[in-house]
């Protein structure tokens, strides 16, 4: 029975868009695999790791219906040896695939398609929200280098989106470091907070074309789905209280510098070669005129970086981990940052002048 024929990119678009969350090792053999249903001339193809599903289509030809699943990894593999040129069938002879390509033949495994689980999808009183494509891109950008990584307080493995009037907030912390960005909308939406998994935030900034094509966000209490182009992304949320932002993100730092992003960048980068491996801590030491970047570590080793700022106030010499100055530094565009200060204790505030839509805070470290 005929699944599929066309052109090889015609198939191996579609499978690349649903194959990024495939785990390689899985508990269940089936989750390595895609699901392949074919009802006339339309090809969907589903794969799930149980929290998040991603469906898409293609077409092909004949009136058949038929539905099976085959390890996912392979088949892409195999696509993507072929040539650009190659013309691919897939058939389905007894439970077995077979592909062909030119002289090329393979025969690969399936397993039934009814053993493979689904995400239901919730139904209730959703918010939905539309955005385009590029703006939601930028916006994932701006926060998402900022969440935890398989920490223990799971709610901060994720980013928090929050609905609220005609605006669209981001938010994402590790506990050392918060990134805060948002966007208008066009129409007003139903207020809903949310936390969407780390990995379905990485996915959604993989497969979302910085264009202007629309993305349709419904968000329920338990579940998030995004339809973009051909795809549709399900994914369950994390259940948790996410940390009070706005509590976090200081108001009244008395220290203001304009800074280029690139010189500091550059001096960062510098500092950062005798940073103590560990602790990879930079101090900023703040005068008259000049801001001076020290690192040094074990071997007494030491660097000194000096930029040239406008400034007047009163000297302060604060410390914080390189990594996450230059995290910030990396993710933003414009070439002017602001940054504020208060004292040796207190956390460095970094805006975009005249943008109120993006702040992101660092806590100082003890050096």
């Amino acid at each position: 029975m005929l699944l599929f024929k066309g052109p090889r990119d015609q198939l191996l678009f579609p499978l690349q868009s649903v194959c990024g969350i495939v785990e390689k090792r899985h508990t269940l053999p089936i989750l390595s695999n895609v699901l392949m249903e074919k009802d006339g001339e339309k090809l969907t193809l589903l794969a799930t790791d149980i929290e998040i599903q991603i469906t898409t289509q293609t077409p092909t030809i004949g009136l058949e219906k038929a539905a099976m699943t085959v390890a996912a990894r392979k088949l892409q593999d195999i696509l993507r040896s072929l040539p650009e040129t190659a013309e691919v069938s897939l058939a389905l002879d007894d439970k077995r695939l077979q592909l062909k390509a030119g002289k090329s033949r393979f025969n690969l495994q399936t397993l039934p398609a009814e053993d493979f689980p689904r995400m239901t999808l919730v139904d209730g009183q959703p918010t939905r929200i539309s955005i385009t494509q590029g703006k939601m891109k930028r916006q994932l950008a701006l926060v998402q280098y900022a969440m935890a990584q398989q920490d223990i307080r799971y709610y901060l493995n994720g980013l928090l989106l929050v609905a609220k009037g005609n605006e669209l907030r981001m938010v994402a912390t590790d506990g050392h470091r918060l990134a805060y960005a948002s966007e208008t909308l066009a129409e007003t939406a139903t207020p809903i907070e949310v936390i969407l998994p780390r990995k379905t935030v990485l996915e959604l900034s993989r497969q979302l074309a910085d264009n202007d094509e629309l993305l349709d966000i419904t968000l329920t209490p338990t579940q998030a789905r995004f339809k973009f182009g051909n795809i549709e992304l399900v994914s369950k949320l994390i259940d948790g209280k996410f940390p009070d932002y706005e509590r976090v993100i200081p108001q009244h730092h008395s220290k203001l510098i304009k800074l280029s992003r690139s010189a500091l960048s550059a001096s960062l980068l510098r500092a950062a070669i005798l940073t103590n491996e560990k602790f990879r801590g930079v101090r900023l030491v703040l005068g008259a005129g000049s801001l001076k970047i020290i690192s040094s570590n074990a071997e007494q080793e030491e660097a000194q970086e000096e930029i040239e700022i406008e400034y007047g106030g009163e000297a302060l010499d604060v410390g914080f981990n390189v990594t996450y100055l230059l995290d910030v530094l990396n993710n933003v565009s414009n070439e002017t940052i602001e940054l504020h200060l208060a004292d040796a204790n207190s956390s460095a505030l970094f805006v975009l002048p005249g943008n109120e839509t993006f702040k992101y805070v660092v806590m100082p470290m003890r050096i």
